[in-house]
Parts: C-alpha cells; structure tokens; sequence
C-alpha cells in the first residue's frame, strides 16, 4: 500500500501576534510534530510487516550460475506475492554500491509535510541514484553517522541480513553486508509502504540509470541487458579497479572513492571483501512488477568484461514474470576498448567503449568500412541495440565475417 502523508491535511500555523492565534500556532506546530511522530511509526510498522511476511520459496529455481560465481538471488512477484526464485538469498555479500539505496532513504526519512529535497542534495542524490556517484555517498555517509545509517534503516526496514562495515573499515560504505532477500525488503518498502514523493524519487531517477556510471564503468548489466524496459536499476561493483573506459572519448571520470581505493583492506569479517563484486538489483516489467537481487562474487582476477557476461548469463536464466528478452543474438567479443560507433565507419563518433571481452545482444548487421587487425580484414559491422551504434565485426567471436544467425539491417 501506499500511505499518503498526514501534513497535506494540516493547517500552517499562523504568523499573527494574537495571543489566541499563537496558542492555535503552538497547537499546530506541536501537531505537526505528532504527525511526523505517527508518520515515522506507520512506516516502520509497514516495513516490519513486510519483512514478517516471507513468502515460501520456489518449488524449483531455474538460476543458472556460471561456473567460479557465488550468487545470492531473490526475485519477487509483487503481482502473486510470492518468490519465483531464491538462491542463497540469506546470504551477505559486501553490498558495493547497493547500499547507495539505504543512503538515500535515510536521508529522505521524515523530511516534512512534502519531501522537498534541496537543490544542493538534488544535485548529490540524483547522480548517486543514476549513475552511482561515490562522491555523494561518501558525503552522505560522513555527515549522516556512517554506520549509524545502516543502523537505523535495519531497525526502520526490519532487515535481518544487512550490518555495518566490520571493525577496522568503518568508513567504507561498500563494506556494508546485504542479501538478497533484504535487498527485496528494501525495494517493496520503497514501493508499497514510503511516502508517494520518497517512492516517486527514488524509482524516478533508478529509471533514469545512465549507461555509464560515474566512474567510467558500464553499468547496464545484469537486468538492464536482460530485459526490455520499463525497468529500474540500481547497481554495485568493487574490485575492478578504479576507474572504467565508458564513455565518450575524453569523458570526465570522478576521482576513486574511499571505498573503491580500500577495496584491498584487509579487514577481519564474514563477509568476502576481496573477490570481486557485481550486483544487478531492481525492478522489472509494468507496474514493477518483479523485483530482482543478484549479488554475485568472481573468482579473484576475474575482468569486468567477464563479470559482466557471467551476471548477464545468469540473470538471463532467471524466472521474472513481467520481463520481456530483448530481441537479437548474443556473442562474445575480444580486444578491449572497443568503440561503439554512430555508423560503420572508423570515423563516425565513438558513443562508448566496450568492457574487455564483454558478451554483446546483436540486432543486425551490415557492410560498412573495411577494418583490418592482421592477419584478418572484414568489412562487416553488427548494430548493437542496447548501445545505440555499431562494431566492427572484426571483434565479434565468430570465425565468420558475416554472422550466420543476425539478419541484415534494413537500408536508411
């Protein structure tokens, strides 16, 4: 459900000097004071309600895990109430950036009679939401009580997975443990108990996701590469290194963050801070009907192109009522830094870069400039629908210049 904020029904207190007027000032103020009172413990009776409610898992799962990957999966069908998939769901991984979402709902919790965010935080919140600014996490983080955060939304939210960085990496937000099945908790909270202005917020800008995220990486993996839209998206990955190639060339990247430059610490914990992470989490289909975690950990090493495809690989094989496969043939790719481009030529504009050795969806093909890696030429180009441009078919893993399977793209 939805719980509309009691303020819209309050009267401002007046501004008049009447002593009769001030105390119905005072009456007002101390109302609007219970209200925000009652407020806070409708919401948090709502989402403790929520977490009470497990549903029972799936007779059979069809989550298809790639081999070297551990997987925390957990997809709800707001629709039936129930999960159609649950693996591991208990389990903590570090959350990487994930836990942007609890930053955010922490600082949106009880913040007056319309949820009126300030430019200033505006400015910091939508990139955080939509291209996973670390910067802004980390301001949110060092000025909201660090741990303390993760605290309260576990009380608020009755999470039962999520804890603070161990002891010793307090100041790494991404250190924070999450499941997947908390990660489902936080998601039906946003969309069937907070407040319309928080849900709208929140969900607004998860649809606005960009390609790339702040630090260069390409962040539409997982659901985002699984599934037509409408879908909402909010992402995590550590360990890959500072920086990512997406982007246009020249592209502004953010500094590394606190927690991404700690991403080797050596703190004592359950929870595995060293292999690398990637989480694809959200919503899909109309009405965000299925809600989707996939928290996943890669063998020590692993590039991010190869975390990318396996993610891909196994949300694909997931049961997601609602989700619909976009239309076209996977493929593999080599080389790295591959241009995406406006037409098939080398000299047409760069949109991105390709993750080294990335599986890529290939909606259609056709001849374009001849592009010539010795001892192999090919002239060649596969369109690439999710990215908007073309590549050169010479990077495609294929032993044939034409794909066999992709149909030609019609003439403009």
């Amino acid at each position: 459900m939805t719980l509309r904020s009691p303020f819209a029904a309050l009267a401002a207190p007046s501004n008049r000097t009447s002593p009769v007027r001030g105390l119905a000032g005072l009456a007002g103020r101390a109302l609007l004071a219970a209200a925000a009172a009652l407020l806070c413990l409708v919401q948090t009776a709502t989402a403790a309600s929520i977490a009470a409610s497990e549903p029972a898992a799936p007779a059979v799962a069809t989550a298809e895990v790639p081999a070297g990957v551990t997987a925390g999966v957990a997809v709800f069908d707001r629709q039936t109430g129930t999960f159609t998939e649950q693996l591991n769901a208990s389990m903590q991984f570090r959350s990487a950036s994930v836990v942007k979402l609890l930053l955010a709902l922490d600082f949106l919790w009880n913040r007056g009679p319309d949820y009126t965010v300030p430019a200033a935080d505006r400015a910091r919140l939508e990139p955080m939401l939509r291209s996973s600014n670390d910067d802004a996490a980390s301001y949110y983080w060092s000025n909201n009580g660090g741990a303390a955060i993760v605290n309260r939304m576990v009380s608020r939210l009755g999470l039962t997975d999520t804890a603070p960085p161990p002891a010793g990496s307090e100041g790494f937000w991404g250190y924070t443990a999450l499941s997947a099945r908390d990660t489902v908790k936080i998601y039906r909270y946003v969309l069937e108990t907070a407040p319309a202005p928080v849900r709208d917020f929140v969900m607004g800008n998860l649809r606005q996701s960009t390609r790339c995220g702040s630090d260069g990486f390409d962040q539409h993996f997982g659901i985002a590469g699984s599934f037509e839209k409408p879908w909402a998206v909010k992402q995590g990955w550590s360990g890959f290194g500072a920086r990512g190639d997406c982007g246009p060339v020249g592209a502004a990247r953010t500094a590394a963050s606190t927690f991404e430059a700690g991403s080797g610490a050596k703190a004592a914990a359950a929870v595995d801070l060293a292999r690398p992470a990637l989480h694809t989490t959200g919503t899909v289909g109309t009405g965000d009907r299925s809600i989707v975690a996939v928290l996943t950990l890669h063998p020590l090493s692993t590039s991010f192109g190869k975390a990318y495809t396996d993610l891909g690989r196994l949300t694909r094989s997931l049961t997601v009522p609602g989700g619909v496969a976009p239309a076209g043939k996977w493929y593999g790719t080599w080389s790295s830094a591959v241009n995406v481009r406006d037409d098939a030529t080398t000299s047409s504009r760069s949109r991105t870069k390709l993750p080294a050795g990335v599986e890529v969806l290939i909606g259609c093909q056709k001849k374009g400039q001849l592009v010539s890696v010795p001892p192999y030429s090919n002239d060649w180009w596969a369109y690439l629908p999710q990215y908007g441009g073309y590549i050169s078919n010479i990077y495609i893993s294929s032993p044939d210049n034409r794909l066999p399977d992709v149909s030609d793209c019609a003439a403009s």
